[in-house]
């Protein structure tokens, strides 16, 4: 009896690299799809001089990805480089939610997050570094891993295993506040950095996207609050959802310098972990909604990934000591084994088909987008169907692997 080999290593390497890369190549790919007017980050210059058009914008209303709120549980399989890979990418919406206050970066428009998780036989740690990381970021994000990232720790004697994890965040095309630009950008930024404390208004959203919600608000000298109304969102849980969050922004504390201001202000959302499709963000919303939600398919690819590696891992230690032994009576745990194993690479094909489902989304999407603008759109379009096209061999992969593990389960014969 022979076991099947759990990973062909240039091959598993290739896969785990995409995985890395995946958010990075897409933000960057849709970075440039922002308007001014739309720009879910449209707020801080890195530090340039602000022109006088600057300084009459109001900014600060970047969008706000509520999965931060609810942050996935993980039940994590035995540690291996593809589960930590996995793991580290579900943290992604609170990582980026990390960055969002200017006091968590510093002066450049590029931060840059690097996470080295070590796991031992008798521990598992996060050490976090960066580039423009402040003190307070570095603390934020230590926070979100040590939190949210418990790997399983390796059977006592085992080798270290490492894994690096990445993040990066730009003024120009992240969510993220600045301050100093006028009193409105102000007031709206102080908005958009206590929303991470509203989670109990987005409570009925925790699988869903909320609506993008309009609201106009009036800053009065010497009224320490500000004066807020909204428009109808066009349902009732979007009402709820504004009437909630009009409370908060009551609480927080308006000054303005002038005799009065009045504006708009837009609560754009995401959700990271929306298990269904949404068709009440626009066009443009919908695909940055894809792409934060492929993010997360992408992480349970990882893990289910690692979660088969591991299968296998344990089912060779099995047949090892059985071509050792020949001892029959570990036929049971060979089956036992062997069958966990089918099952974790059946897990695994199911999570890239997952993924394939919204890879297939945005590149349906972009050509969509692109009838309107197809200069804009075109390098999107290249860059979703790559994404696409990895998928769909990643799956083809996976499915090989779930027909030879069936056939290398034992299976009892009977002679007379």
């Amino acid at each position: 009896m022979s076991a099947p080999s759990q990973s062909y290593p240039r091959e598993n390497n290739r896969m785990l690299r995409r995985l890395v890369v995946a958010s990075v190549v897409f933000t960057a790919a849709c970075a440039g799809q922002q308007k001014p007017a739309e720009d879910a980050a449209a707020n801080g210059n890195g530090g340039k001089p602000v022109s006088t058009e600057e300084r009459v914008r109001i900014g600060n209303q970047p969008a706000f990805d509520v999965a931060s709120c609810f942050p996935r549980e993980l039940d994590l399989p035995p540690s291996n480089q593809g589960v930590l890979v996995g793991a580290m990418l579900t943290t992604r919406p609170e990582v980026l939610e990390c960055l969002v206050s200017p006091s968590n970066r510093g002066p450049a428009e590029k931060t840059v997050v690097t996470v080295k998780t070590t796991v031992t036989d008798t521990s598992a740690t996060h050490a976090i570094s960066g580039d423009n990381l402040t003190p307070t970021g570095q603390q934020c994000v230590q926070g979100v891993v040590d939190k949210l990232v418990k790997p399983k720790l390796l059977a006592k004697g085992a080798a270290a295993v490492e894994s690096t994890a990445t993040f990066e965040h730009d003024t120009g095309s992240s969510a993220s506040v600045k301050f100093g630009v006028n009193d409105g950008s102000d007031f709206s930024g102080a908005v958009r950095l206590a929303q991470q404390e509203w989670c109990d208004c987005y409570a009925g959203y925790k699988g869903a996207t909320p609506p993008v919600l309009t609201s106009h608000v009036t800053l009065v000298k010497g009224q320490p609050t500000a004066e807020v109304t909204f428009d109808a969102s066009g349902s009732t849980e979007g009402d709820q959802l504004a009437a909630c969050l009009k409370t908060k922004v009551l609480a927080v504390p308006a000054k303005v310098s002038t005799d009065k201001l009045t504006y708009p202000h837009r609560f754009v959302h995401f959700n990271s972990n929306a298990t269904e499709a949404t068709s009440s963000l626009p066009p443009q919303l919908r695909f940055f909604q894809l792409e934060v939600v492929r993010n997360q398919r992408a992480a349970d690819a990882a893990i289910a990934f690692g979660a088969r590696a591991a299968a296998a891992e344990a089912f060779e230690a099995v047949v090892a000591k059985y071509q050792k032994t020949k001892d029959y009576k570990l036929f049971d745990e060979l089956s036992g084994k062997c069958n966990n194993l089918v099952e974790a690479a059946q897990g695994w094909v199911k999570a890239l088909e997952a993924q394939q489902v919204v890879d297939q989304a945005s590149v349906a999407l972009v050509q969509e987008l692109k009838t309107t603008d197809a200069e804009g759109w075109t390098p999107v379009e290249t860059a979703s169907q790559t994404a696409l096209t990895n998928t769909q061999k990643d799956l083809s992969t996976a499915q090989a692997r779930v027909e030879a593990d069936q056939k290398a389960c034992p299976k009892k014969s009977y002679k007379k």
